[in-house]
């Protein structure tokens, strides 16, 4: 943790270059262009806002247990699902697709990943937003837990991070990593406590909700949208707790392979 820190202290400008470079590149030569990278989360958040509250609307309940309605129940956590699966699918491609930069031998290529995980944040703040302004619509009214939010932001871009770490080294000696990560985003949606709820699980269900990691950063997010209190205390440990530990483990194995990445590139 302490060489990810002088890292992005040393080359916090480049860092920022890229990532502003990463997401103009996205929509160059659309009609919108940059303009997409606040309308895409927004049309994203109103299309499945409207899924649930006019097509199929449901009601977990206005009870303690249950406090709000299905939409932010499910927004809570899609919003840092989304965020992780888009840094994780591009992270794969993240070092073979800059192998020019890579074979430079001045260049800090530890850097790649960081920039990729920067270029996701502003679809992070816009759906969050929406789902703030969301709630006050709908409730009137916010929970204390949102005083939690930079917490969870932090632990999840440190998650995120150790990812785009592990498969940017991968993705250089792995090239199928891609499409296993691109499938295993497409099934993992199914199996967190996304679009199920607990409680009305078959026991197998609920085991596979709780092997599954990615379970507990979904659980820490309904917690401060959804539940507005700390409802599942061991996952703010296992989630806010790993967090720097899988990052610094994450970097120092980057850092020892990408001495092989020159001559699989």
């Amino acid at each position: 943790m302490n060489d990810f820190i002088a890292l992005f202290r040393r080359h916090h400008l480049l860092i920022w270059e890229m990532s502003r470079r990463e997401l103009r590149d996205r929509y160059v030569g659309q009609v919108l262009g940059s303009a997409w990278v606040i309308g895409h989360p927004i049309f994203l958040m109103i299309l499945y806002a409207v899924i649930f509250n006019v097509i199929f609307p449901g009601k977990l309940g206005d009870t303690y247990e249950l406090p709000r309605d299905l939409t932010t129940y499910i927004l809570a956590g899609l919003i840092p699902w989304l965020t992780a699966q888009d840094i994780m699918n591009r992270a794969t491609t993240t070092i073979s697709s800059n192998r020019n930069l890579v074979k430079q031998i001045v260049f800090p290529i530890e850097i790649l990943p960081i920039k990729t995980v920067l270029a996701a944040l502003p679809n992070l703040i816009v759906a969050t937003l929406f789902l703030i302004l969301y709630e006050i619509v709908q409730s009137r009214a916010l929970p204390w837990t949102y005083v939690l939010i930079p917490l969870v932001w932090l632990a999840l871009l440190l998650h995120a991070a150790a990812a785009a770490y592990a498969l940017s080294g991968l993705g250089v000696f792995i090239r199928d990593i891609k499409d296993l990560v691109t499938v295993f985003a497409t099934a993992n949606l199914f199996m967190t406590p996304i679009l199920l709820y607990p409680g009305l699980l078959p026991p197998l269900g609920e085991l596979l909700l709780h092997l599954n990691p990615f379970s507990y950063m979904v659980w820490c997010f309904q917690d401060v949208f959804y539940f507005g209190r700390i409802e599942h205390p061991l996952s703010w440990i296992l989630f806010c707790g790993s967090a720097p530990f899988l990052l610094g483990f994450a970097v120092t194995t980057f850092s020892r392979a990408k001495l092989a990445f020159g001559d699989r590139l």
